[in-house]
């Protein structure tokens, strides 16, 4: 993978202080888009990722507090159950103007 090859990202995190994960879930607010209370979705480029992998060491406790980023492949399908993760009828679109590679696809 090229360091600024566009990529998806799931940035997942579990902060065992209040006040530590207000500040990781503003920081990460601003560099990704909420998919759960805490996952997130980036479309960044490695190297971006690394810069957000800094901010977040920063941030936490690393003997008490967890954080992960996850590259997800090309194409990536998703499966989902229960509530709509999106509202009826809204498409994501990507920057590419294709349809976003996260766009839930398939219910059962």
């Amino acid at each position: 993978m090229a360091l600024n090859e566009q990529r998806i990202f799931l940035i997942a995190y579990d902060i065992a202080h209040p006040r530590r994960l207000a500040r990781v879930n503003r920081y990460v607010k601003s560099v990704a888009t909420p998919a759960q209370k805490s996952l997130y979705v980036a479309h960044t480029t490695a190297n971006e990722v690394r810069a957000i992998r800094d901010v977040l060491a920063g941030l936490i406790d690393h003997h008490k507090d967890d954080v992960r980023i996850y590259p997800l492949p090309h194409r990536t399908r998703i499966w989902y159950y229960g509530k709509r993760p999106l509202p009826e009828g809204l498409l994501l679109v990507h920057e590419s103007g294709l349809p976003d590679p996260l766009q839930p696809t398939c219910k059962e």
